[in-house]
């Protein structure tokens, strides 16, 4: 269609002096459009046209602005510069002129555009009609209903637009979506510029195009002679038409925007229950002057957009409150540990006020021991960041007091079912001693934790684990089994909540696989790594939060592990006692220590015996070998009384009352420590260094 409408028309070469017969015959008159020097030619049909004697018209287009009334002279420009700016070759509108007796008369106007080889335009030949006579009521009628569409289409991009920043959640995004095809291209204007009302100055969020920001204000006050001001001001559109109606109104603000060539713009106040909380300006550069539907559409578009920016500016808001909240929950420095490298972060989901409940902790222990916790609390609230907030200090209080791994997690249970709450928590503790290397894990529902070997490797250390805090007390299972290994100097224990292992369409154990390759080509510094993981939570994005930890256990110091066994023995089970005896005896040998063979396990059968008799409750034995200025071999018994042994003296026929002062007689050095509920009696020989 555009081929044959561009060879419908071709000019004489002795054009204008003899237009063509055909559109002399058919009254039409014939133009040429040099757009390289914006000069326009007519033939003498064309002067009547346009009711115009040839020494009236001095070939600018200009000019005819005598006859062509300013609206009319815009939808014109408007049409041509589109037909120009989407590739068309073709264009075509009818239009009303004054005529010199004042009356009015509809023209019609054909144009073709010429381009060259790289697309360009470079000419426009066209023709010019009076189509008074023939402007029947059916071509009214197709005028009216081709007007009709363009409302349309105008209304389809308030929608458009309305629909799109439904989704927006920050002002940015308020603007991104403006910016878009669905925005400023739809609506035609060339640049968006936007401001905030803050204490009374508007603070400018959004600028023109590159290179137009005017220095001074970036913040301005509201009575200045700015346009946005004025529009805050006044709660009214303000509707440039031209650049001399720019430069006559602001004149503080044209001198420094010349260079963008704008010819007409269109400023908004965004107004959001009844008062103004920003403005919002739309600039063209090829267009003057606003027809009645542009303006209501233009208002009806800054209708949508303060509402959009207030529900970004309340979501902004939240989300500010909803992290302070948390971070205030969540441990203000890390200690430093004797022995190890720590490195802890914390990714927040982009979910406002919908915060998680995630957090981590590390608690210092007696004895050089340390704690670490990592936990989840069901939900994504406020209310959750306060169950966090309270879990978090109770586990740190148990594990301070001195209880077992264990007995921390079934105490944080029932506190949890005890806080009169529906939420449940998945919790991961770890007490780490790091002179020996020895962990012991207690799971509650949590996801296993990782062990980042020296060579590099990566891999899943199984716990087996209970219910969640608060679900193990509601439902009488408090008891947690508690896994045991060994942290050898250069390896790294990593605890994470679900957020950094889950993806959109992977299961638990795909996320595990990607996160271990991802751990295998990490870093060695636990700083660098625990940033890459970071990193990549927030690259991928996600509704969840992310809570991260890494213990990595320093080369071996002064005093390091040689070697560690433990063993658990029941009351009423003396296959567990006797199995006991054999490990002492084993490992013993197995260490080098054969001259103290019998007093180590003597002592040791004592403090199990007496664990056994005076307790209601089972006895765990842990032997180690500690290197430093002399080896020792450490054995320890722990119960779950919280009496003190003391010593009693025996008379000459009794059995019992002998066996502190065996202990005191046979150790180097012994003593006794308190854990929560129980007890741990310990005792130290010095034995040779192995050869």
């Amino acid at each position: 269609m555009v081929d044959r409408g561009a060879s419908a028309l071709s000019l004489p070469d002795d054009w204008p002096a003899h237009p063509d017969p055909i559109l002399a015959l058919n009254r039409m008159g014939s133009f040429d459009w040099d757009l390289d020097t914006g000069l326009m030619q007519m033939d003498a049909q064309a002067h009547e046209v346009f009711d115009l004697r040839p020494d009236e018209y001095d070939g600018r287009p200009e000019t005819l602005s005598t006859r062509v009334p300013a609206t009319e002279a815009g939808r014109i420009d408007t049409l041509v510069s589109q037909a120009l700016k989407d590739g068309s070759e073709n264009y075509g509108a009818y239009f009303r002129i004054r005529c010199r007796d004042g009356s009015s008369r509809w023209t019609h106007t054909q144009g073709y555009i010429r381009r060259d080889e790289t697309g360009r335009p470079r000419r426009i030949i066209g023709i010019v009609r009076d189509a008074t006579q023939e402007l029947s009521e059916s071509a009214a009628r197709r005028e009216q209903a081709a007007q009709d569409e363009a409302r349309r289409q105008q209304t389809n991009v308030v929608q458009v637009t309305t629909a799109a920043l439904a989704h927006a959640r920050t002002v940015q995004d308020v603007i991104d979506v403006l910016k878009d095809s669905h925005g400023l291209t739809h609506l035609g204007a060339t640049s968006l510029v936007m401001g905030l009302v803050e204490a009374g100055r508007i603070r400018l969020v959004a600028e023109g195009p590159e290179g137009s920001f005017v220095a001074g204000t970036r913040v301005t006050r509201i009575d200045e002679q700015y346009p946005m001001s004025e529009v805050v001001r006044t709660l009214a559109p303000r509707f440039i038409e031209s650049p001399e109606d720019f430069a006559e109104s602001y004149p503080l603000l044209w001198p420094n925007i010349t260079d963008l060539e704008i010819t007409s713009a269109a400023y908004l106040p965004l107004i959001a229950q009844a008062r103004p909380i920003g403005a919002m300006g739309l600039l063209y550069n090829d267009r003057r002057g606003f027809s009645a539907e542009d303006r209501n559409v233009l208002v009806a578009l800054g209708s949508s957009i303060a509402q959009s920016l207030q529900r970004a500016m309340f979501y902004e808001q939240d989300k500010d409150l909803a992290q302070g909240l948390q971070q205030a929950m969540l441990p203000r420095s890390i200690p430093s540990v004797p022995g190890a490298d720590i490195a802890v972060r914390y990714r927040s989901a982009s979910l406002g006020r919908d915060i998680g409940g995630d957090w981590y902790d590390l608690i210092p222990l007696p004895g050089g021991r340390v704690g670490a916790v990592i936990g989840d609390v069901q939900g994504h609230d406020t209310h959750a960041a306060a169950v966090m907030g309270q879990l978090r200090i109770v586990l740190r209080a148990y594990a301070t007091e001195g209880h077992t791994p264990a007995t921390v997690m079934a105490r944080a249970s029932v506190f949890l079912h005890e806080l009169d709450t529906e939420r449940f928590a998945t919790c991961l503790y770890a007490e780490s001693d790091l002179s020996t290397g020895v962990v012991q894990l207690v799971r509650a529902g949590h996801i296993d934790p990782l062990i980042r070997q020296t060579d590099g490797s990566c891999r899943r250390l199984p716990v087996e684990g209970g219910l969640p805090l608060g679900l193990s007390a509601e439902f009488g299972r408090v008891e947690y089994p508690v896994d045991t290994f060994e942290l050898d100097p250069g390896q790294t224990l990593l605890l994470c909540t679900d957020g950094l292992v889950e993806e959109p369409g992977a299961d638990l154990d795909e996320g595990m696989y990607t996160l271990m390759e991802l751990i295998r080509s990490g870093p060695d510094d636990v700083r660098d790594l625990a940033d890459l993981l970071i990193d990549v939570a927030e690259e991928r994005g996600g509704d969840d939060d992310v809570a991260l930890l890494l213990l990595r256990r320093r080369g071996a110091g002064p005093q390091q592990s040689g070697g560690r066994l433990q063993q658990h023995v029941a009351p009423g089970d003396p296959e567990a006692l006797i199995e006991a005896r054999h490990m002492i005896r084993a490992a013993v040998r197995a260490w080098g220590a054969q001259e103290r063979t019998d007093e180590i396990e003597l002592v040791a059968d004592e403090l199990i015996t007496n664990a056994l008799i005076h307790t209601e409750g089972a006895a765990i034995v842990t032997l180690r070998v500690l290197t430093g200025p002399d080896r020792r071999l450490r054995a320890e018994v722990e119960d779950c009384s919280s009496a003190l042994p003391r010593r009693r003296e025996a008379g000459e026929s009794g059995v019992s009352g002998r066996g502190l002062l065996l202990v005191d007689r046979l150790t180097d050095v012994w003593g006794v420590e308190a854990r929560g509920r129980g007890k741990c009696v310990w005792c130290e020989f010095i034995v040779r260094e192995r050869d």
